[in-house]
């Protein structure tokens, strides 16, 4: 079973680069994530996990991402809790992947 929790921004953009399988799941709110968002993200708000973790396959692997990375990293123990091996958070969310990786996604 995976032990780590946290990916940092930098390892998260080279494991895209490398082209590593996985989803990545944005667990903000529909408004925060009309503010910015990383391309190919999906939209499935914490507040509504007890409804989507069900439609996930519990061998494949995830990211999931928040603002800052604080609902995220909820999102990832819940999810690890129900079984789910292969969950990974972004540290620091959309915030650190702007601040790092793409400063075009905007900052709020």
């Amino acid at each position: 079973m995976q032990t780590r929790f946290n990916l940092s921004a930098l390892e998260y953009a080279e494991m895209r680069r490398a082209g590593t399988p996985h989803t990545l799941i944005d667990v903000r709110e529909p408004w925060e994530y009309a503010l910015a968002r990383i391309e190919g993200s999906l939209l499935r708000p914490l507040g509504e996990i007890e409804h989507w973790a069900s439609e996930l396959d519990r061998e494949a692997s995830y990211v999931l991402l928040c603002h800052h990375g604080v609902r995220s990293l909820a999102a990832c123990q819940y999810l690890r809790f129900l079984g789910f091996r292969n969950v990974l958070n972004l540290d620091g969310g959309i915030d650190a992947w702007s601040r790092r990786v793409d400063p075009s996604i905007r900052r709020y």
